[in-house]
């Protein structure tokens, strides 16, 4: 599976407010950037994170009712979500990763250095063939 983290290193918000800070939170995971003009990923995000603390069973089609959107096109963010290791599914419904933010962040901190890990080692294998050292 490709899996796509994108981190932006955006100023914290001043105010303490739960939209405030999950505008901030997707933001900062680039959730909303590029095409996304509505915010339709954070909107998503947040339909989720609600819908969590109602132990409803979260689905495609629930979210685009409620967000009255096609759902086609919240099928078409939840697989950016999927692909950046945020969220996950199984069968229909829709889970975030590690049962809150907090470990879905953890979670993708752990997947981020395993990346990096693999990169550094190729890195060193190609500087060792052409020659190149470390400072």
């Amino acid at each position: 599976m490709i899996q796509q983290i994108i981190i932006k290193n955006i100023e914290k918000p001043n105010i303490k407010d739960k939209n405030i800070d999950i505008d901030w939170f997707c933001n900062s995971f680039g959730f909303s950037s590029g095409r996304d003009t509505e915010n339709i990923s954070t909107r998503i995000i947040n339909e989720i994170i609600e819908k969590m603390q109602l132990d409803a069973r979260i689905s495609s089609e629930l979210i685009a009712s409620d967000l009255d959107i096609s759902t086609s096109r919240v099928n078409h963010h939840i697989r950016n979500l999927v692909e950046s290791g945020f969220i996950y599914r199984q069968n229909r419904h829709i889970f975030l990763r590690g049962g809150s933010l907090k470990s879905a962040v953890d979670s993708i901190r752990k997947d981020t250095n395993s990346i990096l890990d693999a990169i550094e080692e190729i890195a060193k294998e190609i500087d060792d063939a052409i020659g190149l050292k470390n400072r």
